[in-house]
C-alpha cells in the first residue's frame, strides 16, 4: 500500500516529520518499508507560465517557448503538441537532473543550440521529471501554481509503502492510515463531503437489484450518474493516483480508483445503456460460462464463481474484474454505479483460479466491512458530478441481506493487567479505544462495554481491544520483569531426539541430507512401481491442488529423493548418497491420514572417488546393508534381516529389517524396471526405516559393560546346508548357546565341492565366560551341541 503525506494531511493534521510518521506507524504494527521523497531531484526546476510559443525558424516540428519565471523570462527550443500560452508548467534550469525519454537514465541539463537556436533550459514532460511514463507532451501544471516556486515545494511530496498485514484491510485505505495517524497523535480526523444534489427520477425507477447468492454478497448498492462527459481527470488527481502506483486513464475510472485508494472500498462504473433489462442480478457464474473481461482476454467460468449479470449475459466478475461488453467508452454518458460487498474466501478463490489479482480483490480478499459501501458510492457520485459534469438521480439502491448488528465486548481491566503484565487505568483505555473510533460504555469502576466501529473488522475478541491499547499507547510502556515462577519442565519428545541421531549418524557416513516437498504427482508415484499406480491405490489426493506435479500428499519419500537423484546423476559422476527424515501421508477411512515419521536414504555411482589404485567398484545392496547394520549399532539395537516382498525393489535383492521380529524397515536394490521409468542409470540402493517403529527399541537403557578380564576362545567351521536356508536361521541357532557372545559369517561358497541344492556357510563364534579362562574341552563340548542341533533341525552338516 502506498500513500502520499500530503493525502494523508487532508484527514488529519500531521505536524511530525515523515520520518516521524513512519516510525510512528511501524511501532504500532502497520511497517513503513520505505519513504520515497517526489521532487527529491528536483532542483533547478521552477513553476514557470508560458506567455508566448512561437514557430522556429528552422524546422517545421519544433517551436519556441516563451516561460516565464517572475524572475525573469527564458526562451527555448520544444517539441511538445501541446504548448499553450497561458499554460503552468515545469520549467528546468542548465543543471537540473532529468531523466532522459529515451534511456530512462538521469542526465545533467546542459545549453545547447537547436537548428540554430540557443537553448537554455527545458520545459518538462511527467516522464522527465519521474513522475509517470508520460513523455507525448509537456506537463500542465494547475492554474494556481505560483510562478517562480521551486517545483518541488509546489509537487513535492513523500510517499510511504506500508505492508499491511492481512487481517487490517481498513489500512489499505487513506483514510484507514489517517485514523491510525489520529489515534497515535492525538488529532481528529476529517471526513470527506459526500453531499451532492439530486434529480429525478429515483435511481430505484431506473435499475433494480437481485441478489441471487446472498452467501457470497451480502450486500450490493448502485446509484446512477447522467449526463457525464468522459476526459481527463485533474492534475491534482492524477498525481495522487500516479504516488499511489495507478496509472491514470479517464475521469470516471479514475474517480473509482481514487475512492478505491481513499476509502478502500472497490467500486465498479458500468455504461448504463449496456445493461440489458436495466436489471442488475447477483448470481453464480454458469459452468462453462464465457465472457471477455476488460483485458480482451476470454474467461472460462466455473459455478464456484460470483457474477454481475444483466438480465440476459455476465457483466463482470464479482469483486474481480468488469466486462468488456459494459465497458465505460469515451461516448457513455449516463454512469452505473456499483459499491458491493462479497465474500472474502470466494473472491481469493476466483482471483486464483482465474489469474487476475487486482487492488479490488486484494481488498475484498482480507474482508472489508459491507459498511463501507454506501459511503464509498457517495464520495464517488459527488465526484462524478464535480469531475464529470453529472447529475445524480435520486437516492440509491441498496440490497443487504447479510446485514448484522456489532455485538459488544465487555473488557475489565483486570483483562488488560493479565494480558499485558502493566496496569493501565480505565480512563487511558478509554480514551485511546475512542481515538480509534470505538464506542465505549462504562459499565463498573473496572469494565466498559465496547463496540468496534464498522471498518474494525478485526475485532472480535477482548484480547483483540487489549492489542490496540497496547499498540496505541507504546508496547515500550509495558515494563521488562522476571519470572514469577520457576520454568515448567521440559516435557521431551523421544521422536524429535531419535530424529537428530540420525541425521547427525548418516551425514556422518557421507550422505547428503534434502528436504522435498509434501506433495507429489500421481506420474512420480506411478513411475515408482514396476506394474504403475492403481485406481484405488493408497493415495491421498487434494479436494483443490494448485498443480498437477502438486496434486497427493506423498505416501512414501522414494519420490522425492529419487527425483533428486535422477537429477544431479546427470551432471555428477562421483557417488551420491541422499537421505531425507519426514513424514509421509497413509490414508484411514473415515478419518484424517496417518502421519508416520520415516527416515529414506538411496545410494548410487561408484563407492570411492576415481583414483590411481584403480578401485572403481559400485556402491552396492552390501553397502546400504552396510549402512543399516552400522546406524542401528550405533543406537545400540541389533539389525535383523528377512526376504523382503518390496515390489519396488529387486525382487532378489533386497531385505527386510527386523528389530526383535519387529520389521522396522527394507533395504534392497531398485527394481530395474523403477529406475528405467526415472531415467536412473546403474545400481541404486534405497533403505527405508519406519522411526516410530524403531524408536521403542532405542529407549532401553543402556548398561556398562565392564572390560573383559578373561581371554575369549574363536572356533571357525564351515556348514552345509540347502540353500534355501538363510543365513540370519542358522546365526540365530548359534547364538542361543551358552558363552557364545558373537558369530560372524565369512565366507558362502556353492560349487563343485558342495552338492547340488546346497550352500556353505563359513562362521567365525566367539566364546566368553565373564568368570574363567574357557578350557577347550568346554569350548568343544558347546560346539559339539551347536552342531548335533543345527543337524537335526536344519539338516547341516559340517564340511570338511
Amino acid at each position: 500500500m502506498k500513500v502520499s503525506l500530503s493525502w494523508l494531511k487532508e484527514y488529519v493534521d500531521v505536524t511530525l516529520s515523515a520520518a516521524e510518521v513512519a516510525r510512528k506507524l511501524t511501532m504500532a504494527g502497520l511497517e513503513v518499508k520505505t519513504i520515497e521523497n517526489a521532487g527529491g531531484r528536483w532542483e533547478n526546476i521552477f513553476v514557470g507560465q508560458l506567455v508566448a510559443v512561437n514557430p522556429h525558424p528552422n524546422a517545421d516540428r519544433l517551436r519556441l517557448a516563451t516561460a516565464d519565471l517572475g524572475t525573469e523570462r527564458v526562451t527555448v527550443v520544444c517539441g511538445a503538441p501541446n504548448l499553450s500560452v497561458g499554460d503552468k508548467i515545469a520549467f528546468a534550469r542548465v543543471g537540473a537532473e532529468l531523466i532522459d525519454g529515451h534511456t530512462g537514465e538521469f542526465v545533467r541539463l546542459k545549453s545547447a543550440r537547436i537548428r540554430g537556436v540557443e537553448s537554455t533550459g527545458m520545459v518538462c514532460s511527467e516522464k522527465e521529471l519521474g513522475i509517470s511514463d508520460e513523455h507525448q507532451g509537456i506537463l500542465v501544471l494547475a492554474p494556481d501554481a505560483p510562478v517562480g516556486m521551486p517545483l518541488a515545494d509546489h509537487l513535492g511530496d513523500a510517499v510511504f509503502t506500508l505492508e499491511v498485514t492481512p487481517n487490517r484491510p481498513d489500512c489499505l485505505s487513506v483514510i484507514g492510515l489517517a485514523r491510525e495517524v489520529a489515534a497515535l497523535t492525538g488529532q481528529k480526523v476529517r471526513l470527506p463531503a459526500t453531499d451532492y444534489a439530486e434529480f429525478p427520477p429515483p435511481t430505484g425507477e431506473r435499475v433494480s437489484i437481485e441478489i441471487r447468492a446472498s452467501d457470497l454478497c451480502p450486500r450490493y448498492c448502485a446509484s446512477i450518474v447522467t449526463d457525464v462527459r468522459i476526459g481527463e481527470s485533474p492534475p491534482w488527481m492524477q498525481h495522487r493516483l500516479l504516488a499511489c502506483g495507478m496509472r491514470p486513464i479517464n475521469n470516471i475510472v479514475d474517480i473509482t480508483n481514487y475512492v478505491l485508494l481513499e476509502y478502500g472500498q472497490p467500486l465498479h462504473a458500468f455504461d448504463y445503456s449496456l445493461v440489458r433489462g436495466k436489471k442488475i442480478i447477483v448470481r453464480r457464474a454458469i459452468d462453462s460460462e464465457k465472457m471477455t473481461t476488460l483485458d480482451g482476454n476470454d474467461r472460462l467460468l466455473s459455478s464456484d464463481m460470483l457474477v454481475i449479470a444483466d438480465a440476459e449475459r455476465a457483466v463482470a466478475i464479482a469483486g474481480v474484474m468488469g466486462g468488456a461488453n459494459s465497458e465505460v467508452a469515451p461516448e457513455t454518458t449516463t454512469i452505473l454505479l456499483e459499491s458491493a460487498s462479497f465474500n472474502p474466501v470466494n473472491i481469493h478463490y476466483t482471483a486464483r483460479t482465474l489469474g487476475l489479482p487486482s487492488e479490488a480483490s486484494q481488498r475484498f480478499e482480507r474482508g472489508i466491512s459491507p459498511e463501507l459501501t454506501v459511503p464509498a458510492l457517495k464520495r464517488a457520485t459527488q465526484l462524478m458530478m464535480e469531475l464529470a459534469g453529472g447529475k445524480a438521480a435520486q437516492g440509491y439502491v441498496d440490497v443487504y441481506p447479510g446485514k448484522r448488528e456489532a455485538k459488544p465486548i465487555l473488557l475489565s481491566t483486570g483483562d488488560v493487567r493479565r494480558i499485558l503484565g502493566a496496569d493501565f487505568s480505565l480512563d487511558e483505555t478509554v480514551n485511546t479505544l475512542a481515538l480509534l473510533g470505538f464506542d465505549c460504555q462504562v459499565r463498573g469502576p473496572r469494565e466498559i462495554s465496547v463496540t468496534a466501529p464498522y471498518w474494525r473488522t478485526d475485532i472480535r475478541y477482548n484480547v483483540d481491544l487489549i492489542e490496540e491499547v497496547a499498540r496505541i499507547l507504546g508496547y515500550d510502556r509495558i515494563p521488562t520483569t522476571m519470572l514469577c515462577q520457576a520454568i515448567p519442565p521440559q516435557s521431551p519428545e523421544p521422536i524429535i531426539g531419535l530424529k537428530r541421531q540420525v541425521r547427525n549418524r548418516l551425514a556422518g557416513y557421507g550422505f547428503q541430507e534434502i528436504v522435498s516437498y509434501s506433495l507429489t504427482s500421481r506420474d512420480l508415484l506411478g513411475k515408482l512401481l514396476p506394474a504403475g499406480l492403481t485406481d484405488g491405490q493408497d493415495t491421498l489426493r487434494l479436494m483443490n491442488p494448485m498443480t498437477v506435479e502438486q496434486e497427493y500428499l506423498r505416501p512414501t519419500l522414494r519420490a522425492g529423493l529419487l527425483a533428486a537423484l535422477s537429477a544431479n546423476r546427470k551432471y555428477e559422476e562421483s557417488g551420491i548418497r541422499l537421505f531425507e527424515v519426514g513424514r509421509v501421508y497413509m490414508p484411514r477411512p473415515g478419518d484424517l491420514p496417518e502421519e508416520r515419521e520415516k527416515l529414506c536414504a538411496v545410494l548410487n555411482g561408484p563407492r570411492a572417488e576415481r583414483s590411481w589404485h584403480g578401485d572403481n567398484k559400485m556402491l552396492d545392496f552390501f553397502d546400504a546393508k552396510g549402512v543399516v547394520e552400522t546406524l542401528l549399532g550405533q543406537l545400540g539395537v541389533p539389525a535383523g534381516f528377512e526376504r523382503g516382498t518390496d515390489t519396488g525393489l529387486h525382487p532378489a535383492r533386497q531385505a527386510t529389517i527386523l528389530v526383535s521380529d519387529t520389521r522396522v524397515g527394507v533395504v534392497g536394490d531398485l527394481h530395474p524396471r523403477v529406475a528405467e521409468n526415472l531415467e536412473i542409470v546403474g545400481i541404486t540402493c534405497v533403505l527405508e526405516i519406519d522411526l516410530p517403529a524403531l524408536l521403542p527399541f532405542t529407549l532401553t537403557p543402556k548398561v556398562f559393560q565392564p572390560l573383559p578380564r578373561f581371554p575369549a576362545v574363536v572356533r571357525d567351521m564351515a556348514m552345509v546346508v540347502g540353500t534355501e536356508i538363510p543365513h540370519r536361521q542358522v546365526a540365530d541357532l548359534i547364538k542361543g548357546f551358552p558363552l557364545v557372545i558373537q558369530v560372524a559369517l565369512f565366507d558362502v561358497y556353492s560349487g563343485e565341492q558342495v552338492p547340488p541344492g546346497k550352500k556353505s556357510l563359513a562362521y567365525r563364534v566367539t566364546f566368553y565366560s565373564p568368570d574363567r579362562t574357557l578350557t577347550d574341552e568346554e569350548v568343544n563340548g558347546v560346539l559339539k551341541q551347536v552342531l548335533d542341533r543345527l543337524g537335526r533341525e536344519l539338516g547341516a552338516t559340517l564340511r570338511v
